[in-house]
């Protein structure tokens, strides 16, 4: 073979390798798109599946109602703003949903006090100097992991033991106490890159321990402490298995609606949801605008 048809062949040979890889290149490009897409898809479809039963309370809230008695159908049977202006109109349940809203914020005060000086205490101190640390997480830990019926039949049980009679103290003490953890936790996550030098820079300069705490220490974990204080919130306010337990003749939202679950649930308990969903988001969307202009 001449040094002119070697040259023709492995110039050929070369564009089949071209070739071959190219395509199998393209077959790749072709596999990884597709895979590519199984994530996105499985996180709209677990969003899909969260929200829709949220976007068909809000959307059955404006649903006509045809029989005599004011309950819930999950037959469209037209448009409405009944029951946004009839809100009122439903004998306890106003005074339920308030109960909540002044218990949650009571509850949410109480357990972020006490859970950020105890997420203080737990990141600052040291056995021998704090003794008892150690059970004191296992502790924090089983209050998260027990389920909410064993907490809340133990509360039952102390209470009647102590003859404490149940109602607005026994549901207070009762959601603080499932509070608190999930409070500790969250600060002391936030503190876990504290740097003390600030601290005591300013202890340096002659500020007290109050205004070193104030100026210095608060600031820095504050979005902890934020966090920490609307999971309270959220907590408390649609809690239900505790509340049922030590509740007595304070009854505060989700109880009431149990309640009325054997009767028929009137429309605007769907108007109670939208307003609590739509006073979330709204705080969810002030606190990304919050954090992002702070960046």
């Amino acid at each position: 073979m001449t040094k002119e048809g070697s040259a023709i062949s492995a110039v050929t040979a070369a564009q089949a390798r071209t070739g071959q890889a190219a395509q199998g290149g393209a077959r790749r490009t072709r596999r990884r798109r597709w895979t590519r897409a199984i994530l996105p898809v499985y996180s709209w479809v677990i969003i899909a599946y969260l929200v829709l039963p949220i976007g068909v309370m809000i959307a059955y809230s404006f649903n006509r109602v045809t029989t005599g008695l004011p309950q819930v159908s999950f037959a469209w049977n037209g448009f409405t703003t009944q029951w946004y202006q009839q809100w009122s109109n439903v004998p306890g349940l106003t005074a339920s949903f308030w109960l909540s809203i002044r218990l949650a914020a009571a509850s949410t005060i109480l357990a972020t006090i006490v859970g950020t000086l105890l997420a203080l205490a737990l990141v600052r101190y040291r056995p021998p100097r704090f003794r008892g640390k150690g059970f004191i997480e296992q502790v924090m830990f089983l209050n998260i992991a027990a389920p909410e019926v064993v907490l809340g039949a133990s509360l039952l049980g102390l209470f009647v033991t102590m003859n404490v009679t149940r109602g607005f103290i026994t549901l207070l003490l009762s959601h603080v106490a499932f509070s608190i953890a999930y409070v500790a936790i969250t600060v002391r996550a936030r503190m876990a890159g504290f740097d003390r030098s600030l601290e005591e820079a300013a202890q340096d300069l002659g500020a007290s321990a109050w205004v070193t705490f104030r100026t210095i220490t608060l600031p820095i974990i504050m979005p902890g402490v934020l966090a920490g204080a609307l999971m309270s919130f959220a907590l408390s306010i649609d809690d239900f298995v505790t509340s049922n337990f030590v509740s007595g003749n304070a009854v505060p939202f989700p109880v009431w609606v149990y309640g009325a679950t054997r009767i028929g649930i009137p429309p605007q308990v769907f108007v109670f949801g939208s307003a609590i969903f739509t006073v979330g988001i709204a705080c969810a969307l002030a606190s990304i605008f919050l954090s992002r202009r702070h960046a």
